[in-house]
């Protein structure tokens, strides 16, 4: 089966779309911030337990995230108000009760707030069922807010087959798990288009470090490829640079610094902008209309 949500095309032969702010590179810092409970089993874990025996509670495991939350999210909050650069946090809505201070401290920040579900467990192991817990996350991150949550990043980018259908219903405008492409695509679904926002599961902390398992020093070298790979391709098309981070992994007193010459790299090139998504979701819907505007002369 293709991808029976996004109809196949090459990226060659996407139409052309124009830069947005005169830059050719949109890039979205996206830090996912995150609430593991303490009496539940981790969704991933550092240290094996002694013969393999998982225990509740995993209090080594548990403390990984936790130190993330405690002194790996003020550095970041620090280097990039440092640095002048917007972020999004993709936010677990029980961080907001588990962690005010570092939820009030993202939302002085300015940072645009996504949806990631409740804590940090897949969307179908919610009691009240998915659509509630979509719900539930949405409407404690708007209260909290002000403001309406128009993007949606699944904990781990775990869907149903529903998952779409009932973001689109619940007013979410654009969503990170889909990540088939360096420029946005639109989902189909029962209510209208739903949009994909690119992501990154390359240049993201999360794989690199946590996952693969390799030394300091990967992600930055990946970006730097990147960027001199899309450096060339704007030349026909934009695209969307996404990076993937979190306090407990890039937030660590030794990785600290591979973040800032991540910045530097990307603040030295010509073509970046830094931005967030619902910008990036505007700038695709009016480009998208300006192409059909042009079709139908």
């Amino acid at each position: 089966m293709s991808n029976p949500r996004i109809p196949y095309r090459l990226s060659s032969e996407r139409p052309v779309f124009p830069p947005m702010q005169g830059k050719r590179i949109f890039v979205h810092l996206v830090v996912n911030v995150e609430h593991w409970q303490f009496d539940q089993a981790m969704p991933r874990t550092i240290i094996t337990p002694p013969h393999g025996k998982e225990t509740i509670p995993d209090v080594p495991n548990f403390s990984w995230a936790d130190y993330g939350m405690r002194a790996g999210l003020p550095r970041i909050l620090k280097l990039f108000a440092e640095r002048g650069v917007p972020a999004s946090t993709s936010l677990n809505a029980g961080v907001i009760a588990a962690y005010p201070q570092a939820a009030d401290a993202m939302l002085h920040a300015g940072w645009e707030f996504i949806g990631h579900g409740v804590h940090q467990r897949s969307l179908n192991q919610a009691s009240g069922g998915e659509e509630g817990l979509v719900s539930e996350a949405l409407d404690l991150i708007t209260q909290f807010t002000g403001q309406p949550v128009r993007g949606w990043l699944s904990p781990g980018l775990r869907e149903s087959d529903d998952t779409p259908d009932i973001l689109m219903r619940k007013g979410v405008d654009h969503v990170y798990d889909w990540v088939v492409d360096d420029l946005p695509s639109w989902i189909e679904t029962r209510h209208g288009d739903l949009m994909a926002m690119p992501y990154n599961l390359e240049i993201n902390d999360s794989i690199v470090y946590a996952i693969e398992k390799h030394a300091t020093g990967e992600m930055l070298s990946r970006l730097r490829h990147t960027l001199r790979l899309f450096e060339r391709e704007v030349e026909e098309n934009p695209r969307v640079l996404a990076i993937g981070l979190h306090p407990h992994l890039i937030g660590v007193p030794h990785r600290l610094q591979e973040l800032e010459d991540m910045i530097d790299l990307l603040q030295a090139s010509d073509d970046v902008l830094f931005t967030t998504g619902s910008p990036i979701a505007d700038w695709f819907v009016a480009a998208t209309k300006a192409e059909a505007r042009a079709d139908s002369r």
